[in-house]
């Protein structure tokens, strides 16, 4: 509620990060009305400022304003569109009686095994629905650069960054304790209660993401001296 008593809705973003044991942690969350260019700036310097040194790879769902965001505080920072939320929101657009058509033809794109041939996949995509979906393969198009990121990688680290699904895993954790409360007196008392689930979640930490030893060393190989293993 606003200083009116007025139910006003807000939204909680939160930051996870992997450290360089391969752990899970929350580097950060924050509230707000509405989120923007500015919004996610103050987000990047607020971690800036409380000590995150460096990105080497950001993996976000193609929140408005985030990806120059990042690149204006963490310049050498790869972006990462998440493949999935853009399947998602690329189907919403498809007719119903063709989803699974296109869905069989857009696999090839986000699963072949180079950059190069998945912008085969998608000229073959574009031939063939483009006069029906336009839409669609121009969001493909626009954001290619960012959706191809993780062709670069091995596929042990483009598993690891090519969806968001971590976060959302740990939103879905906190939405059951949110959703009992429904309403909260102030911004400071959602964050609190928020901040307490987290802490819950995190006990279940404990070890590092899987095939962190292979993934570590090529990320060392990878970034150079942004890296050290040691």
């Amino acid at each position: 509620m606003d200083e009116k008593n007025r139910v006003v809705t807000r939204a909680i973003y939160n930051v996870l990060g992997i450290d360089k044991e391969g752990h899970k942690d929350l580097l950060g969350m924050y509230v707000s009305k509405s989120e923007g260019a500015n919004f996610w700036l103050n987000v990047l310097t607020d971690l800036q400022n409380r000590g995150v040194k460096d990105i080497m790879i950001a993996c976000i769902d193609g929140l408005k304003g985030f990806p120059d965001a990042i690149k204006s505080v963490f310049p050498d920072t790869a972006v990462q569109l998440c493949v999935i939320h853009q399947i998602r929101n690329s189907m919403k657009y498809v007719g119903s009686k063709y989803q699974k058509e296109f869905m069989k033809d857009l696999k090839p794109v986000y699963g072949a095994v180079t950059k190069e041939a998945g912008e085969m996949a998608l000229d073959k995509l574009e031939e063939k629905w483009g006069e029906r979906y336009p839409i669609v393969i121009k969001s493909w198009r626009d954001n290619w650069d960012r959706l191809s990121e993780f062709f670069q990688y091995s596929e042990p680290i483009r598993k690891l960054i090519y969806t968001t699904n971590t976060v959302e895993g740990y939103h879905r954790q906190i939405r059951k304790v949110t959703k009992n409360k429904g309403v909260f007196p102030n911004d400071t008392a959602l964050t609190k209660l928020v901040y307490l689930a987290y802490r819950n979640v995190r006990k279940k930490w404990t070890m590092p993401i899987p095939n962190w030893g292979i993934i570590s060393q090529q990320l060392a190989i990878k970034f150079g001296d942004r890296y050290s293993l040691l």
